[in-house]
């Protein structure tokens, strides 16, 4: 993240002694890009480094396989029919991927293992029910609504707080962010994003849990891994620094919106390798008066576009069958726009009443066997206006 942040209890000098009570603290530096990007100093009670055992387990996660999606079809992934849980590390299951981004849904109904990601960053978009992350940086609660951003090689768990819980994942081959156009130079969000550091939400206290022998599912680029800690990793008595979880409600995104409809740019929201993520909240309706208020047909020939529908009255995509919970993916090659009879629906609208997640990816997509499974056969259809 672009900001300072200190939490409990650290040195006045990085890379001194540290004893609270008597006994000495163990430094970790985590940090992105080698020495050369975002890092935390985390203060230890016990080594981090003290593991007891280490195995490779087979991958947890629901099948991971993907196949490219042929012939090209647009599709409506209805969630609702994905089988998944039981948890929000180990019961995803997998939509659509490439080697730059794994996109799943879950449906969580317990804790999960504590565990450490550290082929990339997660976004969590919380869709029902209320969660609390737990992690080496301390604690804090997300709600419907909500972004989490979990960066890599956090370890960390999610507690169940208020059932049912449903969630989109985004799993990154890299880092996620802010897009670099919303930032100065120091790293200070400008005048013109439609965020900023007030919106944002992190762990402010430390979580120190005394427990021993701790299991930890450890996730790299090659595959999984156990590791036993002597000590729970949550032994943190303070932190500093600009690399940490942090958490951006949806309806914090201000949207930006002028006389004739803008382009799908002003809702971007994050960036990460080979892919974008936009925010569409409600907002008012393009105000000229000969505005066409609805999404034109677009062919974006370098990207496939997913969108996620997480609330509202989704008006261009009236008599598709999409509602809130739905997941439209429509790749590269097929130009879509707003279904038939939307343009006449907009006429005396002044505002659309949706939110939705749209992530854009620069390699193409491929698909599940699940979500192959849960894609409504008639969606390609909806454009004849039969």
């Amino acid at each position: 993240m672009p900001h300072y942040r200190r939490v409990g209890d650290i040195p006045a000098k990085r890379h001194t002694h540290h004893v609270i009570d008597g006994e000495r603290r163990f430094e970790e530096l985590m940090g992105h890009h080698g020495f050369a990007g975002p890092s935390a100093l985390l203060y230890h009670r016990h080594s981090p480094s003290a593991i007891e055992t280490m195995e490779p387990i087979p991958d947890p996660v629901h099948s991971r396989t993907l196949t490219s999606d042929r012939p090209l079809v647009p599709r409506h992934i209805r969630t609702a029919k994905l089988d998944s849980g039981p948890d929000l590390v180990t019961g995803r299951t997998l939509m659509l991927g490439n080697d730059d981004v794994a996109i799943s849904w879950v449906k969580a109904t317990v804790d999960s293992p504590l565990y450490r990601n550290v082929s990339g960053d997660e976004i969590i978009f919380v869709q029902e029910g209320r969660l609390r992350l737990e992690s080496v940086f301390g604690a804090m609660d997300a709600v419907a609504g909500d972004y989490v951003v979990v960066p890599s090689g956090t370890t960390h768990r999610w507690m169940v707080v208020d059932q049912p819980v449903s969630a989109l994942v985004i799993e990154s081959s890299g880092h996620v962010g802010p897009p670099d156009r919303y930032l100065g130079p120091a790293g200070q969000f400008l005048e013109h994003s439609p965020y900023c550091e007030r919106d944002i939400r992190a762990p402010d206290r430390p979580l120190i849990i005394g427990e021993t022998h701790i299991e930890v599912l450890v996730r790299d680029r090659a595959g999984w891994s156990r590791h036993v800690h002597t000590n729970h990793p949550f032994d943190v008595d303070g932190w500093d620094g600009g690399l940490y979880p942090w958490a951006l409600a949806i309806s914090d995104f201000e949207p930006i919106v002028g006389s004739i409809h803008q382009p799908p740019p002003v809702h971007q929201t994050f960036q990460a390798p080979g892919m974008v993520v936009c925010s569409f909240v409600p907002r008012l309706f393009d105000f000229h008066p000969d505005a066409v208020k609805i999404p034109y047909h677009h062919a974006n020939v370098d990207s496939d576009e997913v969108l996620f529908y997480s609330d509202g009255d989704f008006m261009s995509r009236k008599g598709s069958g999409i509602a809130a919970g739905s997941l439209s993916f429509h790749p590269a090659g097929f130009i879509h726009g707003p279904q038939p009879g939307s343009l006449e629906a907009s006429a005396e609208a002044d505002r659309t009443e949706e939110t939705a997640v749209m992530i854009d990816t620069f390699a193409p997509l491929r698909v599940s066997v699940a979500a192959r499974a849960a894609s409504d056969p008639a969606y390609p259809a909806t454009w004849l206006g039969r």
